[in-house]
Formats: C-alpha cells, sequence, structure tokens
C-alpha cells in the first residue's frame, strides 16, 4: 500500500509543481503587456513633476530633473479666473445630472419594451437601434439649432437634459436583463394586486441592478471625460468642467503651461482610477450575468 500512496503523491504533486511555473510565466508576460499598456499613464504622471521645458527634451528620460511639485500647486490655482475646483465642481453637476437621467430613463425605456406590448413595438425597437449607429458628427448641427432656439446655449441644459430621454446602449443592456427574468414573477405580483409600476420598482428595478450599477459607471466615464458638447455649448469659464479647462493650459499664442496641465490632468484621473477600483465587480456582472442564476 505504501508504494501505492507513495507513486500517487508523485502523480498528483507532479502536475501541480509545471501549473505553478505556468502560472509564473503567464503572470510575467502579463505584467509586461500591463506596463507597456500602462507606459502613456506612467509617462503623464513622471512628466506632472518635471518643468514644462525638460518635458519633451530630447534626452526623453522618466527621472525628473529637478523635481518639481509646483506643478500641482500652480494649476490647483486654475486659469482664466477660476480655481481649478471649479471644474471640477462643474464636472460633477454635470456626471451626476448625466448619470442619474441616463440611468433612470432608459430603465423605465427597456422596461416598456421588454415587458409591455404595443403597437408598432418592433419599430420603434429597430430606430432606437439605429441611433446607436449614428455617429455624433450627424447630430450636432440640428442639436445645436434646436437648442439656440430653446435658449439653451451657455448652460448645462444641452448637455445634461437629452441624457433624461434615455441612452440607446443602456437600454439595450436593461433589455437584456429583463427578457432574462421569468415573466411569472410579474404575474405574481399581479396577483397579489401589484400595478405596473409597482411590479417595475419592486421586482424589476432590485433584479437588474447589475446592469443598472454598469450603466452608470460607463455614463460617469463617458460624460466625465467629454470634450465636444462643452466645447460647442459652453462658452463661460466658469461653466467649464474639467475636459475642456484641462485646453486652457495650452496657449498657441505663448508659452503653454505644459507641467500644470499634466498635474492636473492626473488630479482629473483620480475619481476615474477610484471609480473602477470600488466597482469593477460590478462591471463584469453587469455585462456577463443574466438576470437571475
Amino acid at each position: 500500500m505504501e508504494p501505492a500512496k507513495e507513486m500517487a503523491r508523485e502523480a498528483i504533486l507532479l502536475p501541480a509543481g509545471k501549473g505553478r511555473t505556468g502560472r509564473i510565466v503567464f503572470h510575467i508576460l502579463t505584467g509586461g503587456l500591463a506596463l507597456i499598456l500602462l507606459y502613456p499613464v506612467i509617462w503623464l504622471l513622471v512628466s506632472s513633476f518635471k518643468e514644462s521645458a525638460s518635458i519633451f527634451a530630447t534626452s526623453h528620460s522618466l527621472i525628473p530633473d529637478p523635481f518639481v511639485i509646483s506643478n500641482y500647486a500652480e494649476g490647483w490655482k486654475g486659469i482664466a479666473g477660476q480655481p481649478f475646483i471649479t471644474f471640477i465642481k462643474n464636472s460633477l453637476i454635470i456626471v451626476g445630472l448625466s448619470t442619474i437621467g441616463a440611468v433612470s430613463s432608459s430603465a423605465v425605456i427597456a422596461y416598456g419594451f421588454a415587458r409591455i406590448p404595443f403597437k408598432g413595438k418592433a419599430f420603434w425597437f429597430a430606430c432606437m437601434m439605429v441611433t446607436m449607429m449614428l455617429p455624433h458628427e450627424v447630430l450636432m448641427i440640428p442639436q445645436y439649432i434646436i437648442f439656440a432656439k430653446l435658449d439653451w446655449l451657455n448652460s448645462f441644459k444641452p448637455i445634461v437634459i437629452p441624457q433624461f430621454f434615455g441612452h440607446a446602449f443602456f437600454i439595450f443592456l436593461m433589455i437584456q436583463f429583463i427578457r432574462t427574468i421569468p415573466v411569472e414573477l410579474d404575474e405574481a405580483a399581479r396577483i397579489d394586486g401589484c400595478s405596473r409600476f409597482v411590479i417595475f420598482f419592486r421586482v424589476i428595478l432590485p433584479l437588474i441592478a447589475p446592469a443598472l450599477s454598469t450603466s452608470a459607471i460607463f455614463s460617469f466615464y463617458w460624460k466625465w471625460e467629454e470634450l465636444i458638447n462643452p466645447v460647442l455649448y459652453l462658452n463661460k469659464p466658469e461653466l467649464y468642467p474639467v475636459s475642456l479647462a484641462l485646453k486652457l493650459f495650452l496657449d498657441t499664442e505663448t508659452a503653454s503651461n505644459w507641467g500644470a496641465m499634466f498635474a492636473m490632468s492626473v488630479v482629473s484621473l483620480l475619481p476615474v482610477i477610484l471609480v473602477f477600483f470600488l466597482f469593477q465587480k460590478s462591471i463584469v456582472q453587469g455585462i456577463s450575468m443574466s438576470g437571475l442564476k
């Protein structure tokens, strides 16, 4: 019995050793690829501690010489008569209102497409899907004309209010979730006397929480980095978000303050990185999970 046990033990340990070596090689390769992909971010972080004149020097050294911390203090003072905290506040207002509007309206529309029968349902669903294929450049001029006639220019309204009418990608994502939820749950709730609104709020919404969180995270990312709409609709520096404020540090007529711009770029990345690490599981669940297991 003892030789048999010894042979079985060796048979078990041998693949484990090979598997350990394979994992080490795998982690080294993925770590190297990750380092290559993160190099632009590392370069941005290192450049924020350099003098503006030495950032694009021919040496291309990653080590700051001299090491300058004043870029952060100078950038935080702001530009165009506004402290940088004002731009962050504007971005938070735009992102917060847009995310609430996009997620809540998309959930209602998705519930209507997935659960409520009405005439022309397939046609309107097809129209909604077609909007996902339209480039934003096609819509810019008509939207600008409409918002100009509504006297919404130079305000947050043309950036925020359209989000309260649903987002095609979020609607599609939530429809897929709702369709995986058994209709019997709706029927059981209806037997208990629940209306469609009660079913939506008490049955559907809790079950599509992963899709709601994923939509909120994507909306946060897209609105935080958005530049086109602020450029089109905002003319006052006190209304600029972070994405547009960073452009003010660059001046084609005089010397550009690259150091301060890179420093504030690092600051503007912190909320995005924080949201990613806090909610990365929600991103994966929202894309891969079904409504019910």
